[in-house]
């Protein structure tokens, strides 16, 4: 995550004005050196000014306690700022902390709604957990169709743990017509992700399929492999 926050702050440097890219570039600077003190100094006033990538980057030194003390709350109060300007970090780390009950108390609604924003501009780690939530009708109404739906498009991202969700869904037929060939793919596309656990619910559901239908999951899974789900 930090690699990600390098790259988010460096590719919004040249859209700064000259007077606020300098201090913006200082902090950053220091961000890269790990002179985060120096960060946060640079960040600070931007971020109180409204500035999206600082308000991004100080959320990150409080929820990191780097060169900052460690402060949940502040962390929550500069993603959020930088959450409705639509920056898909903040969402994203906005829904984590009312997920996790960081910063403030437990607010699953206010999660449904950040991880909503964030997925729907792309972020898998957020269709995942949006996914999930709709499943387990926690923050979202329960609605396995659309858990299914956010789980597919985790998984076209490449997102491992989608592909758990989506082999039992299809499994047991939960928001989907039950459809074993489908299991079959994600359990064994779970496997090649380096999970045992992956392999062994393969072969273990293998053993309960034709085989015509071990040749199809089989050969839906080439495809997947080749880049076309």
């Amino acid at each position: 995550m930090r690699a990600t926050l390098s790259m988010a702050l460096a590719m919004s440097a040249s859209c700064l004005s000259t007077g606020v890219w300098a201090n913006y570039e200082s902090g950053f600077e220091g961000y890269k050196r790990g002179d985060y003190a120096i960060a946060a100094q640079e960040w600070q006033g931007l971020a109180e000014a409204g500035h999206v990538r600082a308000q991004v980057g100080l959320g990150w030194l409080y929820l990191n306690g780097r060169g900052v003390a460690q402060d949940d709350g502040l962390a929550r109060h500069f993603f959020e700022k930088a959450a409705v300007q639509g920056n898909v970090e903040a969402q994203y780390n906005l829904a984590q902390l009312y997920h996790n009950g960081q910063g403030g108390a437990q607010d699953l609604v206010q999660a449904c709604h950040w991880y909503e924003k964030a997925a729907l501009q792309g972020s898998a780690d957020a269709q995942l957990n949006l996914g999930t939530l709709y499943y387990n009708g926690r923050g979202c109404l329960k609605d396995d169709e659309q858990a299914i739906f956010w789980f597919l498009l985790a998984a076209q991202q490449g997102n491992a743990l989608a592909f758990t969700k989506l082999d039992f869904m299809y499994e047991h037929g939960k928001g989907v017509t039950q459809d074993i060939v489908q299991a079959h793919k994600w359990y064994h596309l779970w496997g090649v992700n380096g999970e045992k656990l992956g392999a062994q619910s393969r072969d273990e559901l293998a053993t309960r399929m034709t085989p015509a239908q071990l040749a199809e999951a089989q050969q839906l899974t080439k495809e997947w492999l080749a880049g076309g789900p």
